[in-house]
């Protein structure tokens, strides 16, 4: 449970310097994201859950 914390904390970091330095970069990530299909934006999304998975993994056989 405390490596589900640490990781939910790591991407709301993440997610908020986005937001609070290039907010009006969101606003053009979300036009290109729209002008993708469906099924590859559900590819991209399952690709970064296995590259995700990976990586805690990773961390975890490094002792992290």
């Amino acid at each position: 449970m405390e490596t589900a914390f640490l990781a939910l904390g790591l991407v709301l970091i993440v997610e908020g310097l986005v937001y609070a330095l290039a907010p009006s970069l969101v606003k053009q990530m979300l036009v290109a994201l729209a002008a993708i299909p469906p099924e590859a934006r559900r590819l991209l999304g399952l690709l970064a859950l296995v590259i995700g998975l990976a990586l805690v993994a990773a961390a975890k056989a490094l002792g992290a």
